[in-house]
């Protein structure tokens, strides 16, 4: 039954955008990073992501992170400027020990920007969290 089904809820996983500096090509750019602020390592990360809005959709983006250990981040995509206007969607599935985690972030549209960037957990540059 329906009643008997166990969905864990999702803590101390994050994602994260963060505007950092590309030495490569001179320049600012936000990327997003998915952020383990929990004491264990998550492992067989399967990250889903794509853009949209009521008329427009971006390809679907998919990321695998073998292990990310406890108090660690990881890079998983670089967000161009024209993906910023629209809803970025990050679909996080990831076990804990035997235990498969799953949640969706999202950033709406138009909210990844400086003036609201902040502390985020374990990684030292300021950056939003996705709902």
């Amino acid at each position: 039954m329906k009643k008997d089904i166990e969905i864990p809820e999702v803590k101390d996983v994050h994602i994260a955008a963060v505007k950092v500096f590309n030495e490569e090509f001179e320049s600012y750019e936000w990327n997003v990073y998915l952020i383990n602020n929990s004491n264990e390592p998550i492992e067989m990360v399967l990250i889903v992501s794509k853009g949209f809005d009521k008329k427009r959709e971006t390809s679907l983006m998919r990321h695998k992170i073998e292990v990310l250990p406890s108090k660690n981040f990881a890079k998983i995509e670089y967000l161009q400027d024209e993906v910023l206007t629209l809803n970025n969607e990050f679909k996080v599935t990831y076990f804990v020990g035997n235990k498969m985690m799953e949640k969706t972030f999202l950033f709406k549209s138009n909210s990844i920007k400086e003036s609201v960037a902040k502390k985020v957990p374990v990684i030292p540059e300021r950056g939003i969290l996705a709902k």
